[in-house]
């Protein structure tokens, strides 16, 4: 671990080097991380309920034996008369084993385990390797992890903020989101989930200025205040290491939000 991190400008110029912090010396646990991921994205699903006699709202009976046909119901009246029906193999029939409204869909999560993989997935943040082995392009990002100063917040149009993120070393990586984006047709489509889009850079602020409306606009980006931050946005799928920029004070407030669960970890990791 460094013992000075550097802070950019929006120039990319280093305006002062602090104290690397502490929640970056963190042995980053991967399986935890992974873990509290799948439980909060739990938290995002809503009941399935089906209506009750779906499959079964038909007119049928087993005609019996003797007639040459299998032992299923059959309707009994209309054109369709001698189709098998509410079994499910039928053309219509019912679903096995259906998903039920009552089915418990919201996992709980220890508050300490979330705070814990919470500051997992910020430590990994700062290790470049964990950040590559996600799939970013960072050969071109100043330093790892980015920390840029306040001003940062106080961008107000996406144009603006696009050339601050191309000086920052950031475009490559948007450009790669660009490039992979896909089409699927489909049930998908006609649900509004036809366009799959990967994940790129994540920006975090203490303080919108402005900064929330000029980045939702950028594709594969993704902005979110240091107050709300968990680890469905810094380890999306449940993998460590989403290349981030940090403002200062955002920065700083997360540290303080998890600065007891941090020195647990730094004191187990001594011991």
């Amino acid at each position: 671990m460094v013992d000075k991190v550097p802070v950019f400008d929006l120039a990319g110029a280093v305006v002062k080097e602090i104290d690397a912090p502490s929640i970056f010396g963190v042995w980053v646990r991967e399986d935890l991380i992974h873990r509290v991921f799948f439980l909060q994205f739990t938290h995002r699903l809503q009941p399935k309920g089906r209506y009750p006699l779906a499959g079964r709202d038909k007119s049928a009976e087993f005609f019996g034996v003797g007639l040459g046909m299998s032992r299923v119901p059959r309707i009994k009246h209309g054109q369709l008369r001698g189709t098998a029906a509410i079994v499910n193999m039928a053309r219509g029939g019912r679903r096995p084993h259906v998903t039920t409204p009552e089915k418990r869909i919201y996992k709980r999560v220890n508050k300490r385990e979330l705070r814990i993989a919470t500051a997992y997935a910020v430590a990994a943040t700062g290790v470049r390797d964990l950040v590559a082995k996600r799939g970013h392009v960072i050969d071109d990002v100043l330093n790892i992890p980015l920390i840029v100063t306040d001003e940062l917040e106080s961008i107000g149009r996406t144009s603006v903020l696009m050339e601050t993120l191309r000086i920052l070393g950031l475009e490559p990586d948007i450009n790669r989101v660009k490039e992979s984006v896909k089409r699927r047709g489909g049930k998908s489509s006609w649900r509004g989930r036809g366009k799959r889009v990967r994940k790129g850079p994540l920006i975090v602020y203490s303080v919108d200025k402005g900064i929330f409306k000029a980045a939702r606009n950028i594709i594969g980006v993704d902005v979110v205040s240091a107050d709300d931050v968990s680890v469905m946005h810094l380890a999306p799928g449940g993998v460590p290491g989403r290349l981030t920029v940090w403002t200062e004070s955002a920065l700083n407030k997360v540290i303080n939000r998890l600065y007891p669960y941090v020195k647990v970890l730094r004191v187990m990791e001594v011991g």
